[in-house]
């Protein structure tokens, strides 16, 4: 009935005890391994988005077609308009191109919750949660990264067909500017986007949010016309829309080449807004969006 110990079973039941004693008892090594493990994490996660986008290339073509088609058709619809006619811009195109390249990054953004909102519906979602995840934080990262990477696709790409449209390029600060606010905005729309998935109910619910959201901000902001052609009520929303904070400091890069954080880019019915007023406020808006999340986050992840 009971098992006989020899020296030689005792010397198997040691050595099979010695790998696991190789990690250390008091922790110490623990802050280390849990930061490679959230990293690594992240990386799967960031892996299975790009792997999808893989299969179904059609989200990132028909986020690439569609600004062009903006620039190329809505761009020709007042190329006849006279000089001087939008500001200091010598042309439309180079007037639209700042808007086209902001709504397109908020478009791309404010659709981030949708896999997440999908992975809750076929329960993928329910899966990591249980999982002994380093931190779940990694699922918000990796979606972040994942719409950032395709927004700096979307936003060379609308640069270089606007500079092939005649519209030039910043230069090279100007272009570090763009990209910079491009991701602040993104950071932002997409920490909300992330947030309204795990709010609300179904898929339904977050398209039809996507669906009216999009065109009020459009055209309640300065992407298609400058705040002087607008009547005041429409002004003053313009002056409340944190896409207009984004869109005219690139505008402003995109048009002159002695830009400084003290240049006037906006002026609303409020107050002139500098470069730099107008970067803080858009900085503002992000950090706002980030910690108006982390409760839902944190109930969402208990």
């Amino acid at each position: 009935m009971g098992q006989t110990l020899t020296p030689s079973s005792l010397n198997k039941s040691q050595a099979t005890a010695e790998p696991m004693q190789s990690t250390s008892p008091n922790g110490e090594n623990a802050p280390a391994s849990g930061f490679s493990d959230f990293v690594q994490e992240t990386a799967a996660l960031t892996r299975r988005l790009f792997i999808q986008l893989q299969r179904r290339p059609s989200t990132l073509i028909a986020g690439i077609i569609q600004p062009v088609m903006w620039l190329i058709l809505f761009g020709a619809l007042f190329q006849n308009a006279p000089k001087g006619l939008f500001g200091e811009s010598t042309n439309y195109g180079q007037f639209l191109a700042a808007g086209v390249i902001v709504f397109t990054a908020f478009g791309g953004a404010l659709n981030a919750g949708l896999p997440v909102m999908f992975d809750r519906e076929f329960g993928f979602l329910n899966r990591l949660l249980v999982a002994p995840l380093a931190s779940r934080f990694s699922i918000v990262l990796a979606s972040a990264l994942f719409i950032a990477t395709l927004s700096l696709v979307q936003t060379s790409v609308i640069i270089l067909m606007n500079a092939a449209l005649g519209a030039g390029l910043p230069d090279p600060l100007g272009l570090g500017l763009v990209i910079l606010i491009v991701l602040t905005l993104v950071i932002g729309v997409t920490a909300l986007s992330l947030g309204l998935a795990f709010a609300l109910p179904g898929h339904i619910e977050l398209i039809a949010v996507i669906f009216v959201t999009n065109l009020p901000l459009l055209f309640a902001s300065t992407a298609l016309a400058p705040l002087s052609f607008m009547p005041t009520w429409l002004q003053v929303v313009a002056s409340l829309n944190p896409l207009s904070y984004a869109i005219e400091p690139i505008r402003y890069v995109y048009t002159h080449k002695d830009w400084l954080f003290s240049s006037i880019v906006m002026q609303t019915p409020f107050a002139s807004i500098s470069l730099g007023t107008a970067l803080l406020i858009l900085l503002g808006f992000s950090t706002i969006a980030l910690l108006s999340i982390r409760p839902l986050l944190r109930r969402s992840f208990a």
